[in-house]
């Protein structure tokens, strides 16, 4: 089971179920720790030539997205344990 946008993508078959860029292996997470770092859009899209303003953009706008741990599970396993 995958979740996508038109811009970022969930899958359990890459990085574990975290959100990254589509048809990346580069992590939501990632791009705003680095931006929370200090480094500016220029220099991640210099460093990630893969990025574009749009993908920075779409990660941003994704707050309410859960970045840290935030995992593929399939129902079954959470009702079998619930407690993670």
């Amino acid at each position: 089971m995958a979740m996508t946008t038109e811009r970022i993508e969930i899958n359990p078959a890459i990085m574990m179920g975290k959100p990254v860029i589509r048809g990346t292996r580069i992590t939501v997470e990632l791009i705003l720790r680095k931006l929370a770092a200090g480094m500016s859009e220029g220099e991640l899209l210099q460093d990630y030539p893969h990025l574009t303003t749009e993908d920075i953009r779409a990660a941003v706008a994704r707050p309410a997205w859960p970045t840290r741990k935030w995992y593929y599970c399939p129902a079954r396993q959470i009702l079998a344990n619930p407690e993670g």
